[in-house]
């Protein structure tokens, strides 16, 4: 079964999804449980994670949040939210592909496919805090071309059957890695990124693009990002139309806004809580799935 489209659609053909599922109050399982199973009863068709395996402390000026903030690893957090949901897509809203180790990453999240029974939308991004890469021992100034070689051999230990890869980065022969994902050929890769880079990458490279924290002029400017993207770079073999996810400031849009993402082509609106408590986020979800989820 093709989960990839599964759950409530609007008229406007816009499916509403929910970020942060893995930090913050859902640091806690029984609260990410809990948030979870009600974005699922209220009609989101998918919950994201986000990603730092470290952050600077003190903060700098591009960090996100506090060091302080707690993360859950994405593929934990979501290999245990697969036995808690039935239907709801699983999401990584972003993970920082050149921080990873390919093969360890690709068995991991071929994981949490198969715990799911094939609900994974695989996200990923160059990253771009440079003290994280440092840490990590990354350099930090070929993250984009370490990102799409270790794209190349995720792909090729998951979909060959005497799998080989031979990049910059990696390479590997005379092994292989089982179980492979439930969904073929793969789960489906989304890009995450603004700049001209990023929007060529999805065009070449993936099923769908992630803008996050856009607001609709910004969304906008990207929608025209990727046009242009499409007219200078091919488009990989067996990728179909470009899916588009967006994330839009926090907060609970209202219908007009959400309807004016969609006038711009937006296929999912990936909704930001912007609230500390669980209460808070249950409170959220309900008011979303009232407001919004198959009201458009």
């Amino acid at each position: 079964m093709d989960r990839r489209n599964t759950g409530p659609r609007s008229g406007y053909d816009l499916r509403i999804g929910l970020f942060g599922i893995n930090y913050g109050a859902c640091a806690d399982i029984r609260v990410a449980a809990a948030v979870a199973r009600a974005a699922e009863s209220a009609g989101f068709d998918s919950i994201w994670t986000g990603e730092h395996v470290v952050l600077p402390d003190p903060p700098v000026a591009a960090s996100p949040v506090p060091a302080s903030v707690p993360f859950l690893d994405p593929a934990v957090a979501l290999a245990a939210l697969a036995q808690h949901t039935e239907h709801i897509l699983l999401g990584t809203g972003i993970i920082i592909l050149p921080q990873r180790n390919p093969l360890v990453l690709a068995k991991e999240m071929a994981s949490v496919d198969v715990v799911s029974g094939g609900r994974l939308l695989f996200g990923v991004g160059i990253g771009y805090l440079e003290p994280e890469f440092r840490a990590l021992g990354i350099p930090f100034e070929d993250k984009g071309a370490r990102t799409i070689d270790f794209l190349r051999a995720i792909r090729a230990i998951w979909t060959e059957e005497k799998p080989a890869y031979d990049g910059r980065f990696v390479s590997f022969s005379g092994v292989n890695a089982f179980p492979r994902p439930v969904q073929k050929p793969h789960p489906p890769i989304v890009f995450g990124g603004h700049t001209r880079a990023a929007f060529g990458r999805a065009v070449e490279h993936a099923t769908g693009w992630y803008g996050f924290a856009l607001d609709v002029a910004a969304t906008a400017r990207c929608v025209e990002g990727l046009k242009a993207a499409s007219a200078k770079h091919i488009r990989g073999a067996g990728l179909c139309r470009l899916e588009i996810s967006v994330t839009p400031m926090p907060g609970l849009p209202d219908l007009e806004t959400v309807r004016r993402y969609a006038d711009l082509g937006v296929d999912r609106l990936i909704l930001l809580p912007g609230v500390a408590s669980g209460e808070e986020l249950l409170e959220f979800v309900a008011a979303a799935g009232r407001t919004l989820v198959g009201r458009l």
